[in-house]
């Protein structure tokens, strides 16, 4: 059960070693080749509509895409072995602290790592938006290129138009170029 599971005892599957070894060389590589730019922003696929998005928060309760309807949705998919995730989650919860009264809702959803870990993470870095829970990364397959941080933008209207892969100031100009347009948009289809 992976609630039980000890952080230091935890081995990764060959899918999530690969995942981290993604991370960790964007980690390595992006300050050094890429220091300009340590994102890329690629339109959502046409036609693809958004996958289900079945979570709970750290209290265990479920949380649903549709209930946020009429609002743009930053659901940010991270975990805490994840050193750019863990440079963006600042920006990004400053940024949520911001533009909420515009109808901004940021969802940080966790990478198959316990609670208790999670909670632990909390305690040395502060984080006031809404956790979420992907315990067995389905959510995380089936919404990201595997790469972390991976962060896909819900207009008003339910459907998913931005994916950025990588770590993004939130509080600069690329965020606000992305999320003005949706904040600025109507909630129909």
């Amino acid at each position: 059960m992976l609630g039980n599971r000890r952080a230091s005892s935890f081995r990764p599957t060959r899918r999530e070693g690969l995942v981290r070894g993604v991370a960790l060389g964007a980690s390595l590589l992006l300050p050094w080749r890429f220091a300009a730019a340590a994102h890329v922003v690629r339109a959502w696929p046409a036609g693809r509509p958004a996958p289900s998005l079945n979570v709970v928060d750290l209290d265990g309760k479920p949380w649903r895409l549709a209930a946020f309807a009429g609002q743009v949705v930053v659901l940010n998919f991270w975990a805490t072995w994840c050193a750019p995730c863990r440079l963006e989650m600042p920006s990004l919860d400053a940024m949520a602290a911001r533009r909420g009264r515009e109808g901004v809702v940021v969802a940080a959803v966790n990478y198959k790592e316990a609670p208790d870990v999670i909670r632990r993470y909390l305690e040395r870095a502060p984080f006031k938006s809404q956790i979420l829970l992907d315990p067995d990364g389905d959510a995380t397959v089936n919404w990201t290129p595997r790469v972390f941080p991976t962060t896909v933008l819900v207009g008003r209207n339910g459907r998913p138009v931005h994916v950025v892969v990588g770590e993004l100031d939130w509080d600069g100009e690329v965020a606000k170029a992305l999320l003005d347009p949706l904040i600025a948009a109507s909630g129909r289809a």
